[in-house]
């Protein structure tokens, strides 16, 4: 029996969507391993990634490729920040933050597609993902790391904001320059 051209389409859909969700799962990863040691929470590039998978992927497939990429750590592939992996890293102290990696695309995603691809609306939605990824995050270091909210605000936030104010604005100006080539190439969300 011959499969029809919508049940091809289809497959080759699934293909090409499934390979864009690993794409973004290994940049995830390896932007993970630029990184600042700080105490308690090492600075990396990885929100980059998580911000340019929610723009470009959209929500649905943006939150698989952090999905997979957080399920890869978890498994034992070294994945997160320092070549780490595992049960400990992911429900650790820091687990909140790669957690939030999901949230975040999510978010980027939805607000993305609702509100279009210009510059300013994309760093709005990559802020707003930032926000619910710290905001996630902190509440989870809070209560595994059993520290007050100032302290954990010292710890966790305030010394990265800089540096995602930079990737933001990164992602958003990428982002724009590659949903015109993505859509032509048959990528569109």
């Amino acid at each position: 029996m011959r499969s029809s051209p919508d049940s091809r389409a289809a497959s080759r859909w699934s293909t090409k969507a499934l390979a864009m969700c690993a794409l973004f799962a290994a940049l995830t990863a390896i932007c993970s391993q630029f990184q600042i040691a700080i105490p308690m929470v090492p600075i990396n590039f990885a929100l980059f990634a998580v911000h340019l998978a929610g723009a470009l992927l959209g929500p649905k497939y943006g939150f698989i490729s952090m999905t997979v990429y957080a399920l890869l750590g978890l498994i034992g592939a070294p994945v997160f920040s320092g070549f780490t992996s595992g049960p400990g890293v992911l429900f650790g102290k820091t687990g909140g933050y790669i957690l939030g990696y999901i949230l975040c695309a999510l978010i980027v995603g939805v607000l993305s597609r609702r509100w279009g691809f210009r510059f300013p609306l994309l760093c709005a939605a990559m802020a707003i993902g930032v926000f619910v990824c710290y905001f996630f995050g902190t509440v989870w270091f809070m209560a595994v790391a059993g520290l007050d909210l100032f302290t954990s605000l010292g710890y966790c936030v305030l010394p990265f904001l800089p540096g995602d104010a930079v990737k933001i604005l990164l992602a958003a100006g990428l982002a724009g320059k590659l949903r015109g080539p993505l859509s032509r190439s048959g990528w569109s969300i």
